[in-house]
């Protein structure tokens, strides 16, 4: 089964200029997957950061610059207006990556999915940690390229090269995702489909 994860499409992140630039492609693209997600049976989980007030939940450089952000609740924890969110089941994190200290892997396992569709945000930080903790749980990767973006282009790049040939993660453009969701593959047939 493939799962379809769109990770931190809210109003803080795209408050970076390099991001904002992007923000209506990059809510279009993601539409665009969530739709054929859903037109396929695949399911999707809306990913987000939140933190509270308290320092409770902050990283390590918050509590470093006593600097918080994307608290519970505020126009920053906000999805981007116009993303597809209706019915969709979310996850709340606290950290770059969506394993970390969440459910995930359980939500994953009671999907039987072995195949993930990474979407959002930002491809060197919070997409990759995501991705780098799926491949220790033997779960495949496909980052959907045109569904994801980066406020750093050159990490991004850099980054998705390692994951592609360290962890055969595929990069793939949206019409070949979108492809893909419509004609699922076993897992044991994926390195004969998509070879590294």
């Amino acid at each position: 089964m493939i799962a379809v994860l769109v990770i931190d499409m809210q109003n803080a992140f795209f408050e970076d200029p390099a991001l904002g630039r992007r923000q209506e492609a990059i809510v279009q693209a993601c539409n665009s997957l969530i739709a054929a997600a859903k037109q396929n049976d695949a399911p999707v989980l809306l990913v987000k950061t939140e933190h509270e007030r308290d320092k409770s939940t902050w990283t390590l450089n918050m509590l470093d610059d006593d600097q918080g952000f994307i608290f519970r609740g505020s126009d920053q924890a906000a999805f981007l207006p116009g993303l597809r969110t209706e019915g969709l089941p979310q996850l709340v994190k606290t950290r770059d990556s969506a394993f970390f200290g969440t459910d995930l892997l359980q939500r994953l396992r009671n999907w039987d999915a072995d195949i993930v569709v990474l979407a959002g945000v930002s491809t060197h930080n919070c997409i990759a940690q995501t991705a780098a903790d799926a491949f220790g749980h033997n779960i495949r990767i496909v980052h959907a390229s045109d569904a994801t973006a980066s406020e750093d282009d050159e990490a991004a790049t850099a980054v998705q090269g390692i994951l592609s040939r360290e962890y055969r993660q595929q990069v793939l453009p949206l019409t070949v995702v979108t492809e893909i969701l419509g004609t699922p593959i076993p897992s044991d047939l994926w390195k004969s489909k998509f070879p590294t």
